[in-house]
């Protein structure tokens, strides 16, 4: 019989697990779970593998596994700014502190689609930013992605995925995909001429492209712009 207040308090634990659903906190597990790919997926969990809702503000360790080179995995919040790299993968741990607000975990490339959000502290979860409308001209706050190869394409595009026909002027911040060993990707703009080379090179590159004046902004590779690996943009005020 001195074995039954063992049993009680076990159910207790339990129906308090249970409970919680997926709200962590410090006191009950720091742990947490985030994953991107290999598909168009992305999430963050607790070890029970429910996912995080709601947190209270603490130090909590997070482990990020990437599993796909078209993708990342980019926390951010109040006080916090985590990414893992977009042409890499792997499995790295975060300790972040997090306060009351709401934070957000998307993919960079594809944050139309992955994404989420849980809140800290009393603040109701919120959707993460809208997106400018398609067909919109971007403003220099929207990240671009100028992706060349690996086959005979050339595109450039918002970090959600939306093809740009007109931008804003100012200064971009455009990460560039070189995805070829027979191509290069070329960016012509008033005032700015940028290309990978040599041409055989392969990899991604960060540019800050400063688009001051109104006019073209256009993007090729040069070997094979002629066969139509080629692109424009308006450049607007």
């Amino acid at each position: 019989m001195t074995r039954v207040p063992g049993l009680a308090l076990a159910l207790v634990v339990i129906a308090l697990l249970l409970a919680s659903g997926g709200q962590a906190t410090p006191g009950q597990s720091t742990a947490l779970h985030g994953r991107v790919g290999p598909g168009f997926t992305i999430s963050l969990t607790t070890d029970s593998g429910a996912r995080v809702i709601k947190l209270d503000p603490g130090t909590y360790d997070i482990e990020v596994q990437d599993l796909s080179e078209e993708h990342n995995f980019h926390l951010l919040g109040p006080g916090v700014d985590k990414a893992t790299e977009i042409a890499g993968t792997g499995t790295v741990t975060w300790t972040v502190t997090v306060r009351d607000g709401t934070y957000t975990y998307q993919c960079d490339p594809h944050q139309g689609t992955m994404n989420g959000s849980f809140a800290v502290g009393n603040v109701p979860t919120q959707p993460p930013p809208q997106q400018p409308p398609a067909g919109g001209a971007v403003t220099p706050k929207t990240k671009l992605l100028l992706t060349s190869g690996p086959g005979f394409t050339i595109t450039l595009k918002t970090s959600a995925g939306k093809t740009v026909k007109s931008l804003k002027t100012g200064t971009y911040t455009v990460v560039v995909r070189d995805r070829s060993r027979i191509h290069n990707a070329h960016a012509v703009a008033p005032g700015y001429n940028r290309k990978t080379s040599p041409l055989t090179y392969t990899g991604t590159q960060t540019w800050k492209a400063k688009l001051a004046r109104a006019g073209t902004f256009r993007f090729l590779c040069d070997p094979h712009a002629l066969t139509g690996m080629k692109g424009s943009a308006k450049i607007v005020r």
